[in-house]
């Protein structure tokens, strides 16, 4: 690689300016907590959640910041592993000597974990973004077992934008009428608009068109050599369609034109991957009949929903159980949903024990949804045990009692919130 498109590379890349407001991000605390630890640092998750803002940022509080790179420049298209000595060399050259390294998208190299590894039992601190989860843990557990510490950034939550837009509401020990209209008007937006930082702030409907263009074409299609892009597109577009709905690989196939119903698999492997997409198993105590039962999908953001899949904004039920999902997510939770003669929404397993079950409804005034919303919490909770289950909607209170199970009712803001 050219020395001096290396740092002409640099050079660009130092006249970033992080963006006038940021929002304080959870996750940015929890990862500050170990900047002297010596593992290295993984932040991942899909583009344009944050983790360069993030990375940005703990550069600030550093002592050292100069050694930062990001692969994802059409420059470095041909940068390969043999290049990586030249980089350092020239960071040398430009800098002097650092032991602090900051790398966005280096799964885009073939071979960087060998190279990070060097630099490690060095005794360098380096800190990583990527948006592949398997490439990064799959190269990272090969080479770095038991040497790196891995967090994952999502878009913000509804939590995060309420600590940006009405802060003073998460401190009150009394909730007003106000407040709560305020609060009811932020979760109308984040339904809307989701927390994808960029698209939150300025709602271009392009931006998320090339989001997602850049998740199928360079995340997926050009590293997979994927001959099907239609059918991966088309997969996609009926996920975003069908939020929250069981589906089969082999149903799924003939739906998008593929052959098999592994190669469909193979492609949701993909989207999952990159974050676009998550898939929830029915929950058995049998892992085979896990595999063999039909699967649900959620996807990453609310916006990106909008954009991509049809007749979503009709079925604000649907919307609700994603949010609901990616609050989990979010948290680390195991998560199943279950099924027998009723479903349930979600279940929550920890230590090999269902320990949690939530349904989610937009209401239960009319009858028959609050008689199959609680018949399904009930079976659930019997099924696994528990004494209380949730249903969350999206602006009712109520505690029922049915003999000792106890249910309760309440609105997904309190709940995303923290104000039960």
């Amino acid at each position: 690689m050219d020395r001096d498109v290396l740092k002409q590379v640099i050079g660009d890349q130092r006249e970033y300016r992080l963006p006038k407001t940021c929002f304080d991000r959870v996750q940015s605390i929890v990862i500050q907590d170990f900047v002297k630890d010596p593992n290295v640092l993984i932040v991942s998750g899909i583009r344009r959640s944050g983790k360069s803002t993030i990375q940005r940022m703990l550069q600030k509080i550093l002592p050292e910041s100069d050694y930062y790179f990001n692969f994802d420049d059409e420059r470095l298209i041909r940068f390969s592993v043999e290049d990586f000595q030249t980089l350092l060399e020239v960071f040398i050259e430009l800098f002097g000597k650092q032991s602090t390294f900051y790398f966005d998208e280096i799964q885009n190299v073939e071979g960087w974990e060998r190279f990070v590894r060097r630099l490690y039992e060095k005794g360098s601190k380096i800190f990583i973004t990527g948006s592949n989860a398997k490439l990064l843990s799959k190269e990272l557990g090969t080479h770095l077992t038991g040497r790196y510490i891995q967090f994952e950034v999502y878009p913000l939550s509804f939590k995060e934008i309420i600590m940006h837009e009405y802060p003073k509401v998460l401190d009150k020990k009394a909730i007003s009428t106000t407040d709560i209209g305020m609060v009811l008007h932020y979760f109308a937006s984040y339904l809307k608009f989701g927390g994808i930082p960029e698209y939150y702030k300025f709602r271009k409907a392009e931006y998320l068109k090339d989001l997602y263009d850049g998740i199928l074409y360079r995340d997926i299609v050009a590293r997979y050599n994927v001959t099907h892009e239609k059918s991966l597109r088309e997969l996609g577009n009926y996920f975003a369609s069908n939020i929250g709905k069981e589906f089969s690989y082999l149903k799924l196939a003939k739906v998008v034109g593929l052959n098999t119903s592994h190669t469909v698999a193979k492609y949701c492997s993909y989207l999952e991957e990159c974050y676009l997409c998550f898939f929830l198993n029915r929950y058995s105590h049998s892992l085979k009949n896990q595999m063999r039962y039909n699967k649900k999908c959620y996807m990453i953001d609310l916006a990106l929903i909008h954009t991509i899949g049809f007749r979503v904004s009709g079925d604000k039920g649907r919307l609700l159980e994603n949010i609901v999902f990616l609050h989990l997510k979010m948290k680390g939770e195991e998560i199943y949903f279950h099924k027998d003669r009723n479903e349930c929404d979600f279940i929550i397993r920890k230590s090999n024990k269902i320990v949690h079950a939530i349904q989610v409804t937009t209401s239960l005034s009319i009858e028959k949804v609050r008689k199959r919303e609680i018949e399904g919490l009930i079976e659930a909770m019997e099924a696994y045990n528990l004494n209380e289950g949730y249903i969350l909607t999206e602006n009712e209170s109520e505690t029922i009692e049915i003999g000792k199970l106890r249910v309760t009712v309440l609105p997904i803001w309190k709940w995303l919130l923290d104000l039960t």
